[in-house]
């Protein structure tokens, strides 16, 4: 009888390599698909039917015992500087610093050499600053789970990050509850190609007629403030950059092209989490309070933990206050519901390797533009949140 992890259908694997991880004769290897998304592959020479590799698995076995009278917050970094290069108030930066202030270690998605992301740990206050700003992109954790249990078992203080599929499969690796552990979940649209983020920067270097990218900003917030997703990227032959409406890569992940097939039923999208904090942005702030609606960016925090509360409790340097948990969560679709399949979805990846891919499926026009214009008008005259507020009701006078 076969007792590994055998991943017939690839919605029921969410790619978080705790089997990987736990395997104890190292017979587990995490290989891309054909749409560039990481699952398990079993050396059966290897495999002795331990069975380890299912126990860990998030999806297979959930575990959410918490009964904590949840807190919910907004947060800014008064550290203008660190929030400026965020992608919204700082805080991962913040706990990091305190992290790090306790000899610590800290565990994030960062861009490597090539731009490829992957999990890393920072061990200095520097360090810290790769962790900066979004990464649209899922995230290679490597061995990571065994350099935490590792650190954890030498007694270290560990904070480690990362989508709630990520924090549930570090969570049951470990499969026990450590008071030197803090964990992170960061509020998840979904995790997009790394495949098709390999073919869109190749589409960078062929526009800018460059033979370098020098460095990537997903939520570029100096052009057009906070509200506005803008896309930078430097490259040694000029820099690009183009809005939600009008880069290709923005439009295939917010229209649910490139999402991973585990995205489009989560198991992990439920207002309790196993994570101690869960934190994201806070866009309507100017609905919630206009002392924090500076356009540089907010972090709304929901608090999972009374080890949450107390790390957060211990921060300095900072602007906080706490508000209703029915305001924190108002219309975020993203903490309870998947997104939804894009009927061109499974094209869009037969097609994955064409040269012509992005100008085929998300090629510039008219209407794009327009959008564009019109969007970075409203930005820059403050009028964005009162139409997206006001949205709704307008269709409805309209149809």
């Amino acid at each position: 009888m076969i007792k590994h992890i055998d991943i017939k259908d690839k919605s029921t694997c969410c790619g978080c390599s705790a089997c990987k991880n736990i395997c104890p004769k190292n017979a587990i290897e995490m290989i891309s698909d054909n749409e560039g998304f990481l699952y398990p592959h079993i050396n059966e020479d290897k495999c002795i039917n331990c069975g380890l590799c299912k126990k860990v698995c998030p999806i297979l076995n959930k575990k959410l015992n918490n009964t904590f009278e949840q807190k919910s917050f907004i947060f800014q970094n008064k550290n203008e500087e660190c929030r400026k290069n965020s992608t919204s108030g700082g805080f991962y930066s913040a706990i990091g610093e305190l992290i790090i202030k306790k000899k610590g270690i800290v565990f994030g998605a960062a861009f490597d050499e090539n731009f490829i992301v992957k999990h890393d740990k920072a061990k200095t206050k520097e360090e810290l600053k790769k962790f900066r700003k979004s990464k649209y992109v899922q995230s290679d954790l490597g061995n990571t789970f065994k350099e935490v249990k590792n650190n954890l078992d030498l007694g270290k203080l560990v904070c480690y990050s990362g989508t709630p599929c990520q924090i549930a499969g570090l969570k049951n690796y470990l499969n026990k509850d450590y008071e030197n552990l803090l964990l992170i979940d960061i509020m998840c649209h979904s995790v997009p190609s790394p495949l098709f983020f390999e073919k869109y920067k190749n589409y960078i270097l062929k526009k800018m007629s460059a033979t370098k990218i020098l460095d990537i900003n997903f939520r570029d917030k100096s052009k057009y403030g906070y509200k506005y997703p803008m896309i930078t990227i430097k490259t040694n032959n000029g820099t690009y950059s183009e809005g939600v409406d009008t880069d290709p890569y923005l439009r295939a992940f917010f229209g649910d092209y490139s999402v991973r097939p585990s995205c489009y039923n989560c198991q992990f999208k439920t207002k309790k989490r196993v994570s101690d904090i869960t934190i994201w942005d806070c866009f309507n702030i100017g609905d919630i309070d206009k002392n924090f609606d500076d356009d540089l960016g907010t972090t709304r925090i929901l608090i999972q933990s009374e080890k949450g509360l107390k790390f957060l409790n211990q921060l300095e340097n900072i602007k906080l206050k706490e508000i209703p948990i029915d305001i924190a969560i108002k219309n975020v679709k993203e903490m309870t519901h998947s997104v939804n399949k894009n009927k061109l979805r499974d094209k869009f990846f037969e097609n994955i390797n064409d040269d012509n891919l992005i100008n085929s499926y998300f090629p510039i026009n008219i209407k794009t533009r327009l959008n564009s214009l019109i969007r970075k008008f409203l930005s820059i005259t403050g009028m964005y949140s009162f139409f997206q507020r006001h949205l709704s009701q307008m269709k409805r006078w309209f149809e």
